[in-house]
């Protein structure tokens, strides 16, 4: 964790409001015991504000965490400092977790908004294949969704039109939260402002602006604030090439 972090007296909150909970519960019943445990994992919590590092590529970290609250950004800064930005954390994720394999981190992790944090210890997250099989084989299920994502954004780069990956940022922003229990069936409060969303896109402030205006006088979509309402899902679907089916989440085979 970043110097400067401020721990969180996190007041006592029902295991079941928490996102990664949300999220899990989605394609695994979970027992008593296993919400509880999750509950475990999410204190103590830390805040890091805005920019600050989560993760810095090519250092040593002995933790993964759980994002509670915010938005993060997994990226890869190039030798001429120019940034990709590889994904997006949101709450409910655990960040950090493909790193916690190498000797350093492959990648680095920066706080997009003001955070809220769980971070869990590299020997505790591993106790937990054993203590509860079921989570894990859950937690190797989302990172099998969270390489899929992977490649819808290299998909993204490679061939989607500036407007089509506005549209399918959006799209891929409503299943995501929605799963985490932090959105409605066509609407949800943006976790990123449209300069950030431009930086994700790779595309300047001015254009996301006028593809934002696109899309309202086209009927599909309005953004509005931080406010995000779809009007014609199957129409916004067909001019991004959105299929959520990488991101549903179904019941695990063999798994009640």
């Amino acid at each position: 964790m970043a110097q400067g972090a401020v721990l969180v007296a996190s007041p006592a909150v029902a295991a079941t409001t928490l996102p990664l909970v949300d999220k899990l519960a989605s394609y695994l019943a979970l027992s008593e015991a296993e919400v509880e445990f999750l509950g475990d994992l999410h204190e103590p919590r830390r805040k890091l504000g805005r920019h600050r590092e989560v993760i810095v590529a090519g250092r040593r970290y002995d933790h993964i965490f759980i994002l509670c609250s915010g938005v993060v950004s997994r990226y890869k800064v190039l030798q001429d400092g120019k940034r990709q930005v590889l994904n997006l954390g949101l709450p409910g994720d655990f960040i950090g977790l493909p790193s916690c394999l190498f000797d350093v981190a492959v990648n680095s992790v920066s706080a997009l908004t003001d955070v809220v944090l769980a971070p869990v210890p590299f020997v505790k997250l591993f106790s937990l294949f054993a203590r509860f099989p079921r989570i894990g084989t859950a937690l190797f299920w989302s990172a099998a969704c969270e390489a899929a994502i992977d490649g819808e954004h290299l998909v993204d780069l490679g061939r989607r039109s500036a407007y089509e990956r506005l549209a399918h940022l959006i799209l891929e922003l409503l299943v995501r939260l929605r799963a985490a229990g932090l959105g409605d069936d066509l609407s949800y409060t943006l976790p990123l402002t449209q300069e950030l969303m431009a930086d994700v896109l790779g595309l300047s402030v001015p254009h996301i602006n006028r593809m934002i205006r696109c899309l309202r006088d086209e009927g599909l979509a309005t953004v509005e604030g931080q406010r995000v309402v779809i009007h014609d899902l199957a129409s916004l679907s067909t001019l991004a090439g959105f299929e959520e089916r990488y991101l549903t989440r179904q019941r695990i085979p063999g798994l009640l």
